[in-house]
């Protein structure tokens, strides 16, 4: 009685050349399917973060920034601190709290935050380790030799005409697997 919707599922592209993902992805992005695609490559290449991000910063640079915040702030405060806690005899009246006597401990401090910050940063955008990967990204060719496009959400009908697209643009291999309903 009721058409029943189509159920959405996932197209695997296997490449064996960078240059033909290159222009998959170029492809794929204008033909619309820019949110649904994840594509792994077995060493960080600049022409595909080029084509996915188009020149987009990276928001890692933000936990950089908050971590040499954080840790600038937490050094002198640290050093201050101490200073204030445990006054020794400060000869001539000078301050207790003396800022060109703390810049290195701030310095040492602001970059020992930032790098550790960084390291959480990449870890968190990588979304590493990676438990929860889709099956069709744990394909042990990407790691090895082989180049991997994803995309996600495609009815039977969008998905025949990605899967004679994507042959046609170099991939070696490609599959349609079709989701629980």
């Amino acid at each position: 009685m009721f058409d029943k919707p189509p159920t959405p599922g996932t197209v695997k592209a296997v490449f064996a050349h960078l240059d033909c993902l290159v222009n998959a992805i170029d492809i794929m992005k204008r033909s619309g399917h820019r949110d649904r695609m994840a594509v792994t490559a077995p060493l960080p290449r600049h022409e595909i973060e080029e084509m996915l991000y188009e020149g987009r910063p990276s928001p890692v640079r933000w936990f950089t920034m908050c971590g040499a915040i954080f840790g600038g702030s937490m050094g002198f405060a640290l050093a201050a601190i101490t200073s204030l806690n445990w006054p020794m005899i400060i000869p001539a009246g000078k301050p207790l709290v003396s800022i060109p006597a703390y810049i290195v401990i701030t310095f040492e401090a602001t970059i020992l935050m930032g790098c550790l910050f960084t390291l959480v940063g990449m870890l968190v955008m990588c979304r590493l380790p990676g438990f929860d990967l889709q099956p069709e990204l744990e394909d042990r060719s990407f790691s090895d030799d082989k180049f991997g496009m994803v995309l996600n959400g495609l009815d039977a009908a969008t998905a025949e005409k990605v899967q004679s697209q994507l042959l046609e643009l170099g991939a070696v291999d490609v599959s349609y697997t079709e989701l629980d309903a």
